[in-house]
Formats: C-alpha cells, structure tokens, sequence
C-alpha cells in the first residue's frame, strides 16, 4: 500500500483524555511536534528516492543503517505509541488470544508487565522498550536503541514503551519508574489484540 506523503496519524483520543498520567502538554510536544518531525524528515528522504511509494513497515524493513532507518523508525514507532492508548478510565486487562499468548510466554500478565517495566528501568540512554512476538510465534520483551524496531530483526512489534525523554520529562522529570506504572494504565488492549493477527 502507498502511503506517501506521510502523515500524523489521527488520535484517537483528545490530547487532554490521558492526564493525569500523559498531560495535554507532553502530547502537544511529543505528538504534535516531535513526531511531527520525524514525519517531515521522512517525507524529504523518500521524494525521488527508491523508497518513495513503499509502506512505513517496508522502508523500516529495508533502509540501511543510517538517517533514513532513524526518522523511518521513529516514524513507525511513535504511530504504534500514540495508538495504543485509552483514557485510564477505559482501560482494560488483555484477554483472548493475546492473554493465552502472554500466559504461555511469561506465566502471567503481571510477570510480563513486571519484566517489561524491569528492562524499561535498566535501558540506558534513547530507545524504546518492546513486547514483541518472534518467528516462533512467542512473545519477548527486548529493548532497542534510538529509531530501531523490531521489524528490522524479524520480529513483530506488539505493544512499546517510548524512553526518550521528550516522552515523559515534563510530566515525570527524571521518574522514569513513575511514568512506567502509570503507563499500563493507558493501554487500549484491543488495538494491542489486533497486532498479533
């Protein structure tokens, strides 16, 4: 599927729905204008080049190393980021398929939330922290650096922790474990359920 030029996907949620755990005014940075900029810096990358035409998930699979993989990466995590997301008062546990899925992997959600949250803390510098499935269908908890995703390893991402600062500094400071607990009370796990398929 075509999808350029890229865009900002649309939320959906207002950028006030997630306080207090995500105030108006992280969204409005984050969203509004770092991911904005990935955005554009894709789109000048791919006019006239060989990538121009492809899918985000294609250009993170195939770029080199280098600028275009980053702004690529970040493209595509931060759209995976801002669409998993519910107002705290909607959210669920996961269930069906993606519960089995996370049981059979870790013994329990809490055991995954836990392990999660652990590789989170530990990550030292920019990245991001992932619940990803592998080619054996498992799920496994890794954390990649900058703009890297899962795809480029092979690997479907499923549900991610954004670590850079811009994520959580003016809400949180340097509290990144604080921003961890209140993270999971955001996650919309039917858009999560829908990534496993």
């Amino acid at each position: 599927m075509k999808t350029n030029p890229f865009r900002l996907p649309e939320l959906g949620y207002q950028l006030t729905d997630l306080a207090p755990m995500m105030s108006k005014q992280t969204l409005s940075y984050h969203y509004g204008k770092h991911f904005q900029t990935y955005v554009d810096n894709l789109n000048r990358m791919v006019n006239n080049s060989h990538f121009e035409g492809l899918s985000i998930e294609d250009i993170v699979r195939k770029a080199p190393e280098g600028p275009l993989a980053n702004n690529a990466g970040q493209v595509l995590n931060h759209q995976l980021f801002f669409e998993q997301f519910l107002p705290a008062k909607d959210a669920k546990i996961p269930s069906g398929e993606l519960q089995f899925l996370i049981e059979q992997s870790f013994g329990s959600f809490d055991a995954m939330r836990e392990k999660m949250n652990k590789e989170a803390k530990s990550f030292f510098g920019s990245g991001w922290t992932w619940l990803a499935m592998n080619e054996e269908g498992k799920m496994i908890v890794l954390s990649l650096p900058n703009g890297d995703n899962p795809l480029r390893h092979g690997w479907k991402p499923i549900l991610t922790i954004d670590l850079w600062e811009h994520a959580y500094y003016l809400d949180y400071q340097n509290r990144r474990t604080e921003y961890l607990e209140n993270f999971w009370l955001l996650i919309n796990w039917r858009v999560i359920s829908k990534r496993i398929v």
